[in-house]
């Protein structure tokens, strides 16, 4: 059985409680939806182009897709309902309107993160240490008016590639009852490097999964830690240690992640990428969401 620190465990779920009852879907009114997509045309960088993410990394953002740095990208997602966070590095989507998509980067500089437990980890132990953080997180959930989630199972097991220091995994999760919305998964890919991690996190459903995720895992690759930075470059007598280990950025860390991300609702994953899209102003993905999701929202959607 996988161990989390009691203690670091309540403090990862107090997280995802503050994170998930601040979550609200929000429309901006049509003088801020046109001042912040004539910011975002300002600032987007878009492929092919190196982002260099803070002091840490350079990402080599493909042609196609676009990157929102902050803190544009906090406006996005407080437009969105969103509280925004410090760590959010920005925001990837791509360009073109087959593709309906969103991905989220953001730094952790939690220190050097040991992953010898990746040699002895059990999947099922992991899933269940999710399983009871989300389960745990409901009551609070509900009563900030959100409906309740379950984790269902994992959409790709954990896999720790230890040559290159890189992570990946998911879990779907459901709102019990809701039997016409589908999964939703929250594709998790991280990067060590010597002083935290970088995650990129996809935000996509079960029926979108075995596509998107080829993106995410492409974008994983192109992300480099800078000389210095990277993992290899521990100094075991001058650098932070972790608190946490591995596992823990599946069973423990994870559960903020499912609240503060993606499993909020479908309609709120609908949102984020239609949302990030027509601020873009590069083309709204409304009326072939609209069809592919039916007519309910209709009333909610944004301006393009």
């Amino acid at each position: 059985m996988i161990r989390i620190n009691p203690h670091a465990r309540n403090a990862w779920l107090a997280l995802a409680l503050v994170a998930t009852a601040l979550f609200a879907v929000a429309q901006p009114n049509e003088a801020d939806n046109a001042s912040l997509k004539a910011e975002v045309a300002r600032v987007r960088q878009v492929g092919p182009a190196e982002v260099a993410l803070h002091d840490q990394a350079r990402l080599k953002l493909p042609d196609g897709t676009m990157f929102v740095p902050q803190p544009t990208a906090n406006k996005i997602l407080k437009s969105m309902g969103n509280h925004g966070d410090e760590r959010v590095l920005g925001l990837i989507y791509p360009l073109t309107p087959d593709q309906d998509w969103a991905m989220v980067a953001e730094y952790e500089p939690a220190g050097y993160i040991k992953d010898d437990d990746a040699r002895d980890w059990n999947a099922d132990d992991l899933l269940k240490s999710l399983k009871e953080g989300t389960a745990a997180a409901n009551e609070e959930r509900t009563k900030a008016g959100f409906p309740a989630l379950e984790v269902t199972g994992w959409a790709e097991k954990p896999a720790y590639e230890a040559a290159t220091h890189r992570l990946v995994w998911a879990a779907t999760a459901v709102h019990p009852g809701a039997t016409n919305e589908p999964a939703v998964v929250n594709y998790n890919t991280y990067a060590l490097g010597r002083q935290g991690y970088i995650s990129i996190n996809l935000l996509t459903d079960s029926k979108s999964l075995a596509a998107d995720k080829v993106h995410a895992r492409d974008m994983l690759s192109r992300l480099e830690f800078v000389e210095g930075k990277r993992y290899a470059d521990f100094d075991s007598k001058t650098d932070h240690i972790a608190e946490y280990g591995l596992a823990a950025l599946v069973a423990g860390v994870a559960v903020k992640k499912l609240g503060l991300l993606a499993l909020v609702g479908v309609t709120l994953l609908k949102f984020w990428k239609i949302g990030l899209i027509a601020l873009a102003g590069v083309g709204s993905l409304w009326p072939r969401l609209r069809k592919r999701f039916g007519k309910q929202d209709t009333a909610a959607a944004p301006d393009a």
